[in-house]
């Protein structure tokens, strides 16, 4: 009896270092991937990290006005500003765009038998939509630098947003950048399972309205958004910050509170749209600061501000 009851015991141990074996290897186990991370890596395996969809993104008007032929412009003005009950595209375009919007421009855009140039009112717009065809195949889609504004004064939006606040909430030079932090990344789910899928369906979310906010609601309230000046240093040292913003150039998403509203400038507004838009489809709750330093210290501005519209030939009609 007692010979069995040791084989018993022998027997239970055994059984136990080999449940405790299958524990540690379920816990060895790799975490599984999230879906940002398998959209992102998807994303810089296949030439779409950030470096490479800010590469070449903007062009001047002068750079096309008498290439035209070489381009296939597509005007995203569906509104009606002048309130006249026609479309602002109507009103006026580029010689030769076709008409889009930002909803329906990568659907739009498989008529494009040349590189895309996107026109929007300042520039701004666009860069959602660029961002989107980017993201889609067209990786040469550029936006008009300045947007219609900058191609004739008869739909200049640029003249009248420019200022010089002197907000309180703006920091001389040479400015007091908050230091970097370590975030999560942004956790959301989905059904799909495969890095290519999943961009195809988030695409949708930039595309679904520009995504902006004006410079004195910032200034007003610097604390309640997660600001990161998109300038190098020395641009800082330069000309200030808004009070308690980051700089994170380049963009490193584990800085970025995917807690908090994270709005980005830069110059003028056009950089940030594009950042603004990659940002949303990774799921952070973005804005983008519209006109940029031009809305907030033009005056102060040596560089990258708001001159004149150049005055170039326009179509009307459909």
């Amino acid at each position: 009896m007692k010979k069995r009851w040791m084989l018993l015991l022998v027997v239970l141990a055994f059984s136990v270092l080999f449940i405790a074996g299958c524990k540690d290897d379920d816990d060895s186990t790799d975490p599984e991937i999230s879906a940002v991370e398998l959209m992102t890596t998807y994303m810089d395996a296949n030439g779409m990290a950030l470096t490479d969809l800010l590469d070449g993104w903007i062009i001047a008007a002068a750079d096309i006005v008498d290439v035209l032929d070489d381009y296939y412009v597509m005007d995203i003005r569906t509104g009606d500003t002048d309130e006249n009950g026609i479309v602002d595209y109507e009103d006026g375009h580029v010689p030769g765009a076709v008409f889009s919007s930002l909803g329906s421009i990568v659907d739009d855009a498989a008529a494009a038998d040349n590189p895309i140039v996107v026109v929007c009112y300042t520039g701004q717009s666009a860069g959602h939509a660029v961002m989107a065809l980017r993201l889609s195949g067209y990786s040469d889609a550029k936006v008009l630098k300045w947007g219609m504004s900058g191609w004739h004064s008869d739909f200049d939006k640029w003249s009248g947003a420019t200022a010089t606040l002197n907000h309180p909430n703006w920091i001389a030079a040479p400015g007091a950048i908050a230091e970097a932090q370590v975030f999560d990344l942004p956790d959301w789910e989905t059904d799909l399972e495969d890095g290519s899928a999943i961009l195809a369906e988030r695409i949708a979310l930039i595309t679904s309205g520009f995504m902006g906010v004006a410079s004195v609601d910032v200034l007003d309230a610097p604390t309640d958004y997660f600001v990161n000046n998109y300038w190098a240093a020395a641009d800082v040292e330069t000309y200030g910050n808004i009070d308690g913003a980051y700089r994170i150039n380049p963009l490193v998403l584990e800085n970025l509170d995917p807690n908090e509203t994270v709005v980005t400038y830069c110059w003028t507004g056009q950089t940030s749209s594009m950042i603004t838009a990659y940002l949303t489809l990774l799921g952070y709750d973005a804005k983008s600061l519209k006109f940029g330093a031009n809305s907030m210290i033009y005056d102060d501005l040596q560089a990258h501000k708001w001159s004149a519209s150049m005055d170039y030939d326009y179509e009307t009609g459909e």
